[in-house]
């Protein structure tokens, strides 16, 4: 489970970097190169964000099959 983590948060990284990437190196070039980027960096922010919706189901699946256990303060407390 441990692996399964590190790699969702490295894909969250990764796809959040190269919107960054993509974000960063738009300019004034020509409308549509501009429209072309802005739309790789639209993808890469999708990505980010099916990226951790799938990890926080990943969590949530462990947890309900036992794989983890939750920490801390006991329910009800």
């Amino acid at each position: 489970m441990t692996y399964i983590a590190i790699f969702g948060f490295l894909a969250i990284l990764g796809s959040l970097a190269a919107a960054m990437y993509f974000m960063l190196k738009g300019g004034d070039t020509g409308k549509q190169d501009s429209k072309l980027k802005a739309n790789k960096m639209a993808r890469a922010l999708a990505f980010r964000v099916g990226f951790s919706v799938l990890l926080f189901i990943c969590v949530l699946v462990a947890w309900h099959l036992g794989y983890i256990q939750p920490t801390g303060i006991p329910a009800g407390r």
